[in-house]
């Protein structure tokens, strides 16, 4: 490729220290300016305007305890209703499928809440331990009001045993606690390994959170027409050339086998600059260790907004049907609707929305 041309995501090998881990805790580009205001519930969905209104009550209610000057006051209130038999729950949980809107109701939440707070998704928050080390990831985070933590999902018991401990130090430190997952908090892990030799842990983890419920379809895909068809290899050269400074284009086996040379914690960083995506043979992928490393790029492009034109397969069927009926189907089906999404942007087509 000549040195005029597009960049490849495949020559990028990025570097990131602590501070840059902890400085990225934050909302993602793409809902730096959402606000409970910009969310639109849906008319035949009740449960959507009901989870706005919890949620402003949660920021309500950080407000009035940084007001008071105390945070000891957090935990036995911000889940909604006092509990006698439970009151030590600090957090609150929005459960839904993928596309209801539960990003951006978490991001509101954290625009609205008042002092320190941390924004990530689980991936981040057990990358920040793996950087930092856990004792001081929980000094660095318990200083923080709230701590919200998007996409949570348990897939291994490393990560069940870490974050059950994470969560129950933040809690003791009077740290308020907010969540998003396509699962039930005692659900979590389920189908994907011995979860019953880690129910406690799991239990551990539900016992933080109330949780609020959001039903609906995917606004993704709401009223919209079906994926745009790939695009030819000559076309995606074309259009990533026309593209200009800050296209990236890769065949994508290469780039599959980049991601394995790559920490997923700095797949956010090797998007630096990028501002649109351009593959060439996009295939199936049916190795699961593949397809998960797949699956945190697709929600770093969409963090972005980043366009995507393809050629090959359409980005609908990267996934064959026994991983989307897996223990990890949930994952897989977000990929598919986010990148289906940046793929009709990629094309013209509107797809943006409330995450």
């Amino acid at each position: 490729m000549s040195t005029d041309g597009p960049q490849r995501l495949v020559d990028r090998h990025p570097s990131l220290g602590p501070e840059r881990l902890l400085a990225e805790l934050v909302p993602p580009p793409r809902f730096a300016g959402v606000s409970f205001d910009t969310y639109r519930p849906a008319p035949d969905q009740p449960s959507q305007a009901h989870a706005v209104e919890r949620l402003r009550e949660f920021a309500g209610r950080l407000e009035s305890a940084a007001g008071s000057s105390s945070r000891s006051v957090l935990p036995g209130w911000l889940g909604g209703r006092r509990r006698s038999a439970d009151p030590g729950r600090a957090g609150i949980y929005l459960d839904g499928g993928f596309g209801v809107g539960k990003t951006h109701l978490l991001a509101s939440l954290w625009h609205a809440a008042p002092g320190e707070k941390r924004f990530g998704t689980f991936v981040e928050y057990t990358n920040l331990v793996g950087a930092l080390g856990f004792r001081p990831a929980v000094a660095a985070l318990s200083t923080s009001r709230l701590v919200c933590i998007d996409e949570f999902e348990l897939d291994d018991p490393g990560d069940t045993v870490l974050m059950a401990r994470l969560l129950r130090e933040l809690a003791d430190a009077r740290t308020a606690l907010a969540a998003t997952s396509n699962t039930l908090p005692d659900a979590l892990g389920e189908g994907r390994f011995a979860a019953e030799d880690f129910l406690r842990e799991i239990q551990s983890v539900a016992g933080h959170f109330d949780v609020v419920r959001i039903d609906g379809e995917d606004y993704r895909h709401r009223g919209l027409p079906e994926p745009p068809p790939p695009s030819t290899d000559d076309a995606v050269v074309a259009a990533a050339r026309a593209a200009g400074p800050g296209a990236v284009l890769d065949d994508f086996e290469d780039l599959l086998a980049h991601l394995a040379m790559v920490h997923p914690s700095r797949y956010g960083a090797m998007l630096d600059g990028t501002t649109a995506v351009f593959w060439r043979g996009v295939r199936p992928v049916a190795d699961q260790s593949v397809a998960l490393r797949l699956v945190v790029l697709a929600d770093r492009l969409y963090d972005r907004d980043l366009p995507i034109v393809a050629s090959g397969e359409p980005l609908d069927r990267l996934f064959p049907e026994e991983m989307l009926r897996g223990g990890y189907r949930k994952k897989y089906r977000r990929a598919v609707s986010r990148l289906t999404a940046l793929a009709r942007e990629g094309h013209g087509d509107t797809a943006r929305g409330q995450g």
